[in-house]
């Protein structure tokens, strides 16, 4: 009987030296929080593994999830995925659909979403400014350069074949004038004025031939030499030897007749009329963008999102890199109190460390039952 009693107590003893070990061994991995003195002694194993190593461990696991778990290869594979694209397109389609049917202008949705007040305002001075180093940047760059040099191709090409038309044109608006009641009345006065100006002799020849006689005389040879072809090729050499001095002009030499302030204000205000963006901005969205719905859905947002994603899958590594992910864990881990650490693990390791003291207990009792022998044995 005492046998059984010795056998008994050695495996009890055992098992609860094996089980205690193993849970005062789990305990020791987070406790005590912060090292022990006495005096300037330090107790031993204090403070616990965790709180001891917690700066080092926060390093590992800001190492571990960029080397192991968020990676750029890893990411990318995810953003190229058919799935994501097409949940990501979806999604994107759900949201461009509520605001084009929406009754705000796009002013509203900008100051709304955007937080941005006068969208309109802001766009016009961004776009001054533009104008305005870009009006800059040409008279820099091209003071020393003729016109002929500056102005493309197709201009100068339009202006030579404009110029016989041209001067068809001013030919035939001469005749008209001249033709016409009016334009009789102002050659008569021209006459009148002439001779008056050449004194005795003016008032001689209109004595004899009288004013208008002789607008009738000059009328009809004036008509004459505008119909002429001569005068038609005159005065288009004389357009063409005046265009070829304008080009010939340096852009300093016409600077100084541009006003800078004007010029700016001018073609702002010729974009503000002619791009829609600036009329959009104050009309309801649904009211001008039914037009572009099929386009924006079926073309636009697929292509962008393609777009993006490649970019972004082409770029990731670097820009995680930018991102700093390692510090970002490692700060996060680093603030965790380890009582905070500590019941982190626990719930999900709970069960696991149980069953570690458990198995402690059984072992220790396994190793008293074998004790047990070895003491009858020798005893």
């Amino acid at each position: 009987m005492q046998t059984i009693y010795l056998i008994g107590f050695m495996v009890i003893i055992g098992a609860v030296i094996g089980g205690l070990t193993n849970s005062l061994a789990i305990k020791m991995l987070f406790r005590p929080y912060k090292e022990i003195r006495l005096g300037s002694w330090r107790v031993p194993f204090t403070p616990g593994l965790i709180p001891k190593r917690h700066d080092e461990l926060a390093k590992q696991l800001g190492k571990m999830v960029v080397d192991y778990l968020i990676t750029a290869e890893g990411l990318g594979k995810k953003l190229k995925s058919t799935v994501f694209t097409e949940a990501m397109t979806s999604w994107l389609k759900t949201e461009v659909q509520k605001l084009l049917i929406s009754e705000k202008s796009g002013t509203e949705l900008i100051e709304q979403h955007v937080g941005m007040k006068n969208p309109r305002q802001f766009l016009l001075t961004k776009t001054e400014d533009v104008v305005k180093k870009g009006y800059i940047r040409l008279l820099e760059n091209n003071r020393e350069k003729t016109l002929e040099q500056l102005l493309p191709s197709a201009i100068k090409q339009k202006v030579n074949t404009m110029i016989p038309t041209t001067a068809e044109y001013i030919l035939m608006r001469g005749q008209s004038f001249l033709e016409s009641p009016e334009g009789k009345e102002k050659l008569s006065v021209m006459i009148d004025r002439f001779l008056i100006q050449k004194g005795t002799l003016g008032n001689m020849i209109s004595m004899f031939l009288g004013n208008d006689r002789l607008v009738d005389k000059v009328q009809p040879e004036l008509l004459k030499f505008l119909r002429d072809q001569g005068t038609n090729q005159l005065l288009v050499e004389l357009l063409e030897q005046e265009w070829n001095k304008i080009q010939q002009k340096r852009f300093k030499d016409i600077e100084s007749h541009l006003n800078e302030k004007e010029v700016v204000s001018f073609i702002v205000r010729t974009i503000e009329s002619n791009v829609p963006v600036f009329e959009w901005l104050d009309q309801p969205m649904k009211q001008w963008s039914g037009t572009y719905h099929d386009v924006i859905k079926e073309q636009v947002i697929p292509r962008g999102v393609d777009l993006t994603l490649d970019l972004l899958s082409t770029h990731l590594e670097e820009l995680l890199r930018r991102f700093h992910l390692e510090d970002i864990v490692s700060e996060q881990v680093q603030t965790f109190s380890v009582e905070r650490l500590e019941e982190l693990v626990l719930s999900i390791s709970k069960r696991e460390f149980k069953m570690i003291t458990y198995l402690g207990a059984l072992l220790g009792g396994i190793i008293g039952f074998i004790q047990s022998f070895i003491v009858l044995f020798i005893g």
